[in-house]
């Protein structure tokens, strides 16, 4: 099992304030904290010594066996297709055709994803498919990305890709190998959960969360492998940041307008990681009630906090780290802000 660090002193979480009018309506407690490679924390705020889900947040790191095996390279991956296999898509018909080109291009087909089906979430995409008189398949699963790269790295390594998303198989014993690389822990006894997709999500404190997630942004120690696998991710999702999360989603917004600076991914019940490769650092963030809304505003102020908000990000972004409620009129009601303080080590 893993276990939190003796006499560590636990920091005030970080506070999103929802107003309406005059008055704090609501309050979401934020953990998080930004480390550097070397697992240097350099900002805390909560708990960030008990074991999270990380859920589809760390999808960028679960790709790199994708790349490391030859896969990639094998099946002439596209950066759409490589920021894809990171993504959480809206099922939108970008998302769903590449997917379905892809399984098509390496002998397999939507029947072999074992992700399971949902309508799009994307509200456009869902109501065309409905419209067309079509039920969704496992390609408009939001994780089919992730799923496909799953199977790419297993057929090429010639294995029986068939139940892929147990534990056991070895496309998911190749990450936790690699998360244990990237977060410097033994994960054989780390809380296990089913994700919605069907794969195991392993409990981990949010600190090694940062530490890996810096260690994607910075891999110079990594050895020349895995550092091309983490820069070739990182460009796919910088050029492609359509393919990663889609309309209306801040994934796509800040991949696409932070040139390079910032990879990040959103995670289920309220987890966000991010990349800062310029600075070499990660942050890792889960609100205490699993909102999105609430992890969107903090990592907005912990990106503005660094100082790496750009005005180009800003335009970008605002909307939903800086949000401003409207009621059914249109008419301005309140605000979703961060109470954030220096608390730098």
């Amino acid at each position: 099992m893993i276990k939190k660090s003796a006499n560590v002193s636990v920091r005030s979480p970080l506070i999103v304030n929802v107003t309406r009018g005059d008055m704090v309506e609501s309050r979401h407690l934020v953990n998080a904290v930004v480390t550097d490679a070397a697992g240097k924390v350099v900002r805390s705020w909560g708990e960030i010594e008990e074991p999270v889900y990380l859920r589809s947040a760390i999808k960028p790191v679960q790709a790199i066996p994708l790349i490391e095996s030859g896969a990639a390279d094998a099946f002439s991956l596209s950066d759409k297709e490589l920021s894809l296999a990171c993504a959480s898509h809206t099922g939108e018909t970008a998302h769903v055709e590449t997917v379905t080109a892809w399984l098509d291009r390496v002998g397999l087909s939507v029947e072999d994803l074992e992700c399971g089906s949902h309508w799009p979430t994307y509200r456009p995409a869902e109501r065309a498919l409905a419209a067309a008189g079509e039920k969704p398949t496992p390609a408009h699963n939001n994780c089919s990305g992730k799923h496909t790269g799953f199977l790419s790295t297993s057929l090429y390594l010639k294995e029986d890709h068939r139940g892929y998303i147990r534990l056991e198989h070895p496309v998911q014993q190749r990450i936790k190998r690699v998360l244990e690389d990237f977060t410097d822990l033994d994960l054989s006894r780390a809380p296990v959960g089913i994700d919605g997709c069907s794969i195991p999500t392993l409990g981990i404190p949010l600190k090694n969360a940062a530490l890996a997630i810096a260690r994607f942004a910075g891999p110079d120690q990594l050895g020349e492998e895995r550092f091309a696998a983490c820069k070739r991710l990182q460009a796919a999702i910088a050029t492609a940041p359509e393919m990663i999360a889609g309309s209306d989603r801040l994934c796509t917004a800040l991949n696409g307008s932070a040139d390079g600076a910032v990879i990040a991914k959103t995670g289920a019940e309220g987890v966000y990681l991010a990349a800062l490769p310029e600075l070499g650092l990660g942050i890792a963030v889960k609100t205490v009630d699993g909102t999105t809304r609430g992890t969107e505003v903090a990592l907005g102020a912990i990106l503005q906090d660094l100082g790496v908000m750009t005005e180009k990000m800003h335009r970008e972004m605002d909307r939903f780290v800086l949000p401003d409620l409207k009621n059914w009129n249109g008419f301005e009601v309140g605000t979703i802000r961060a109470e954030i303080k220096d608390t730098a080590d």
